[in-house]
């Protein structure tokens, strides 16, 4: 397999992209490199995609660990080669997204990063998915640290005492020499002193579901106290490290002076113009934001999603810390075997004078390459990890004869304006699954809808044979249980409008943009990122074949089917907390000695920032032997099982979202 492109001069690298702020360079100026990924949710394999090359479509695969590994050694060795200053950061969410984690809980993912050469992460809110007792052996295994400025653990029984969990981690550069810096109070005065600290979000408690006793202070503040007190101490070239998405990583910086970059993640932004190879423009790449101050700027720059992409950046300080140069790129790794068919059948593989065509193609493109994965870390997942997953996966529910696709906010990445297909297929099956007679004599409600979170859905549904492990391991992982929740119509609008309109910003996190089954609606962006209004919101009323669609009645009470991560009010769905403040007519369902049981809500209360469900009765043990918790994807696999041997999308779409030019 061919490897990746060769790496160009640093000089031509700053040429690609990204903005300057000023082009003169003098001998006091100290330039660094940085590499940086996010949001690698565990896809140690690749995944499978295409794009555009020469006007041809190409099924194909990007990423995945082994070819993150391999172009972070080639921009190593390249900044080694060249005396450069050089940084690997990781702007979390490593776990959590795939069969793999399902399975290990993490484990995998510390091996396998150790071996990266990592100088940082970021902590992601998905780094909560388990317990803070498997997030502390995770931050123990690993050999880099994991950066938050704006946390206290002191509470926390199992992160209390952790070392490698801290607010920043110091860098003396020396050309390519790098040293840790371990007392702050005793910087050497002949090395370029380069700080790196973490920003988590603040709300966390309500985005994650397990952060134990852990606090969460606000951002701007704990970020502005960090860069005051390293420039106190002498540190004048100061990174941060971020999971807070790129909108709010532009707000930041409008709102904190003296941060030179930031690298981020939570909203999968991967920034840069890939309209060349018919992919999106999801926002600039190297984006300069001016300081409250008025003076100083700060770069942003952010890497996508999944291990797809790996981003590359040079930038340049003064001496008193100023950026005067930030450029680089998001680069997608590719594999060189290319279909003509989503299915990838032998028949439809490109020929090699068609394949040397994309080849060729491909290397006159900068921002995709072709890069063969590492073959130590790809023979360590095949051997010791990869049997455990194709065991896991079961029967065979569906065939899916084309790729359908998820985009979690409809005009991303070449989608339309109804965006996702997945999201509306699964809601679809919530919806059956809840009118079920078993589920009915629990609930004593007939559903009238089902909604479900864009951010929830993790993947694509790929073509060929899709089995239950796909759903269950993949697609909705995160295990939670379906709820049916007795709301007002009035209260489903509300919640409609005020997480779409979150999601407005560019570089917004998106994953509480809301999907629907047997229901729809429309949204019309009125000012460009900033503010719309709902036009519409329309119940199902017929079947699917034969669609009646009825508007919503605000003042009617609706009986929704929602997991109960949603249905609580998390991820800014907070209309459904404040609805069930007082009483709750909500049933939770979980499996307990393999039978389905209810679960009658009493009332949600805000306790310290987070959410606790208070049950009439006992709660759902999703921690018990004998409880299994997943009913958001049995409910899934059930319908897709009974209902759709061929899966396709809906014949009707479920959202309509009118951009603004």
């Amino acid at each position: 397999m061919k490897l990746s492109k060769p790496l160009v001069a640093l000089s031509v690298t700053v040429a690609l992209a990204g903005c300057v702020q000023n082009n003169t360079q003098s001998d006091d100026t100290f330039t660094l490199t940085v590499a940086h990924i996010n949001d690698t949710h565990s896809n140690f394999d690749p995944v499978k995609s295409s794009f555009v090359a020469n006007d041809t479509l190409v099924y194909n695969e990007f990423g995945g660990y082994p070819r993150l590994q391999t172009m972070a050694t080639e921009y190593k060795q390249a900044a080694k080669n060249e005396n450069r200053s050089f940084l690997f950061l990781h702007g979390g969410d490593a776990w959590q997204g795939s069969a793999y984690f399902k399975l290990n809980e993490g484990a995998m993912n510390a091996e396998l990063l150790s071996q990266m050469g990592l100088d940082a992460m970021a902590l992601g809110n998905h780094e909560f998915d388990l317990n803070n007792t498997k997030l502390n052996q995770f931050i123990s295994d690993i050999n880099f640290p994991v950066v938050a400025a704006n946390i206290d653990t002191s509470n926390d029984p199992d992160l209390k005492d952790q070392t490698n969990l801290k607010p920043f981690v110091l860098f003396a550069f020396d050309g390519n020499t790098k040293t840790p810096i371990t007392d702050i109070n005793n910087l050497p005065a002949d090395k370029d002193i380069v700080a790196v600290f973490g920003i988590a979000l603040d709300d966390m408690p309500n985005l994650a579901p397990n952060t134990g006793k852990v606090e969460f202070a606000d951002m701007v503040t704990s970020a502005q106290a960090t860069v005051d007190m390293l420039k106190a101490k002498g540190v004048n070239n100061v990174i941060a490290l971020t999971h807070i998405g790129n909108a709010v990583d532009v707000d930041v910086a409008s709102k904190v002076n003296g941060i030179d970059l930031i690298v981020g993640g939570h909203s999968h932004t991967l920034l840069g113009d890939f309209t060349n190879i018919g992919h999106d423009r999801a926002g600039t790449y190297a984006q300069m934001v001016k300081n409250p101050n008025g003076i100083t700027q700060t770069c942003v720059v952010q890497a996508g999603e999944y291990a797809q992409a790996i981003g590359q950046l040079d930038v340049s300080f003064d001496q008193q810390g100023n950026i005067t140069q930030c450029a680089g790129l998001n680069t997608l790794l590719t594999n060189d075997e290319y279909f003509h068919s989503p299915m990838r059948e032998a028949d439809s593989k490109f020929s090699a004078d068609e394949t040397a065509d994309v080849v060729e193609f491909v290397e006159g493109e900068k921002n995709i390459a072709i890069t063969a994965e590492e073959a130590a870390m790809r023979s360590l997942i095949d051997s010791k990890y990869k049997p455990a997953v194709d065991k896991a996966y079961g029967k065979v529910i569906a065939q899916v004869p084309v790729e359908i696709r998820h985009e979690r906010r409809p005009g991303d990445r070449g989608t339309d304006k109804h965006g996702s297909d997945v999201a509306p297929i699964l809601a679809e099956g919530q919806y059956f699954w809840a009118n079920s007679p078993e589920v009915q004599a629990l609930t004593g409600m007939k559903v009238d809808f089902a909604l479900i979170g864009a951010g929830g859905i993790r993947k694509n549904i790929e073509a060929g044979e899709y089995r239950e492990g796909n759903i269950a391991l993949e697609l909705i992982p995160f295990s939670n249980f379906m709820s049916v929740v007795p709301v007002k119509g009035s209260v489903i609008t509300s919640l409609i409008e005020s997480t779409v309109s979150a999601t407005l910003p560019e570089g917004a996190h998106a994953g509480k943009f809301p999907y629907g089954g047997h229901i729809r609606y429309q949204f019309t962006e009125t000012t460009a990122h900033k503010t719309g209004k709902l036009d519409f919101v329309e119940i199902m009323t017929g079947t699917t074949e034969k669609p009646v669609w009825t508007p919503i009645d605000t003042n009617k009470t609706y009986n929704v089917a929602i997991n109960n991560y949603n249905a609580t009010g998390n991820d800014g769905w907070t209309p459904l907390f404040n609805a069930q403040k007082k009483d709750s007519g909500r049933v939770d369902l979980a499996y307990v000695d393999n039978k389905l049981t209810a679960f009658p809500v009493k009332h949600i209360e805000s306790v310290n920032g987070k959410y606790k469900v208070r049950y009439e009765g006992s709660a759902p043990n999703c921690k018990a032997d004998n409880t299994r918790c997943n009913t958001d994807a049995q409910a899934v696999i059930d319908y897709m099982a009974d209902n759709t041997p061929v899966l396709k999308p809906l014949p009707y779409d479920v959202v309509t979202f009118n951009r603004a030019n």
